[in-house]
């Protein structure tokens, strides 16, 4: 029997490649999305619980489908999972689950997918993996000696297990903002930031990422200039708000130097002593998966024009931050680089 040679084959089954596969439907490709998890909703199945984005519902959508809400409400962790699950159900995406993609090769103009359930050839490949897989944590002096324990974020699903202790919240973002502002009510918690936490004023949050995409889109066409608002700011939603009046934004700490036997050495001098440490420092690309394409990695990312490869031909990397395209890392700004990713695939196939 022939194996199958797709189209396209989407790597990843988040909310990226559901955007990809939006596109590829309409555009009548013959694909599938692979992707490693067994259930619907990409990496918002695996982060704190709590968790609420910093766009309201309007602006936090994925092609096709306004998720509930309204312009004033800020969804949370279990409604993005939901709307993620009901989004793939309605349009019948093609996507099998459970499989995992442990390498990509490409020869004689067509790609081999190595998986845990076996080979897959394609034409083309879009690869949509995100970075939740690949969390950083810097690497800092003395870590085997600390006495407590240290998490990233992507550990971290609720307050109760650090009550009553002494904890380090480290990341001046939204993640480190939105934690500490839950882990404060049950413990004594320092901010400890790599440069001074910047708060976007209260009535500025996500849905202006959508504004600004359009800008910097229309800016490019134009060959004007446009520098776009940074996605690092702090957005103020509701549970960032209260934090505040509670003065628990007041006071962020410098960067840590090293680890002590029972905390923390920061860079000024000072010994911050403390049970634990949640690292909200951010992510790198995860693109192993694609080691056997030798790509050169600079700084966790690959040369793309847009989002198109510009070492292999029929590969395409979408929803990875800045470099894939502004704001692509949202529901909201994933979309343009989808749609723009099928259309030149359209076009190479």
């Amino acid at each position: 029997m022939t194996p199958t040679v797709y189209d396209v084959i989407v790597i990843g089954g988040g909310q990226s490649g559901l955007a990809v596969a939006y596109y590829l439907n309409r555009a009548g490709l013959n694909y599938v999305v692979l992707d490693a998890s067994d259930n619907a909703g990409g990496s918002w199945q695996h982060y704190w619980h709590s968790l609420r984005l910093f766009s309201p519902a309007q602006w936090s959508s994925l092609p096709g489908v306004l998720m509930t809400g309204g312009p004033d409400y800020y969804p949370t962790r279990n409604e993005t999972i939901d709307y993620l699950r009901k989004y793939e159900e309605k349009y019948k995406f093609a996507v099998q689950r459970g499989v995992t993609v442990k390498d990509v090769k490409k020869a004689e103009g067509r790609f081999d997918i190595v998986t845990s359930k076996g080979a897959y050839q394609s034409k083309t490949v879009v690869s949509a993996t995100g970075s939740f897989a690949n969390p950083w944590v810097p690497e800092l002096p003395g870590r085997d000696k600390f006495k407590g324990k240290v998490f990233h974020s992507t550990a971290y699903k609720r307050p109760d297990p650090f009550k009553s202790q002494q904890v380090a919240i480290v990341g001046e973002g939204n993640s480190g903002a939105q934690i500490l502002a839950e882990v404060s009510k049950v413990a004594q918690t320092f901010w400890v930031t790599s440069k001074p936490p910047k708060f976007l004023p209260d009535e500025v949050d996500g849905r202006y990422l959508f504004d600004a995409a359009t800008q910097m889109y229309e800016a490019k066409k134009a060959g004007r200039e446009f520098t776009p608002p940074s996605l690092g700011d702090v957005v103020m939603v509701p549970p960032v708000k209260e934090a505040r009046k509670r003065g628990v934004l007041e006071r962020a700490y410098p960067p840590i130097d090293h680890f002590t036997d029972l905390g923390i050495m920061l860079v000024n001098g000072q010994e911050l002593l403390v049970d634990s440490v949640i690292f909200c420092t951010g992510f790198r690309p995860a693109l192993n998966h694609l080691k056997g394409l030798a790509l050169n990695v600079s700084a966790g990312k690959v040369a793309t024009v847009a989002t198109r490869s510009a070492e292999v031909p029929g590969l395409w990397l979408v929803g990875y931050g800045q470099w894939t395209g502004f704001a692509s890392a949202t529901l909201i700004g994933v979309g343009r680089s989808a749609k723009s990713t099928v259309e030149e695939i359209k076009e190479y196939v």
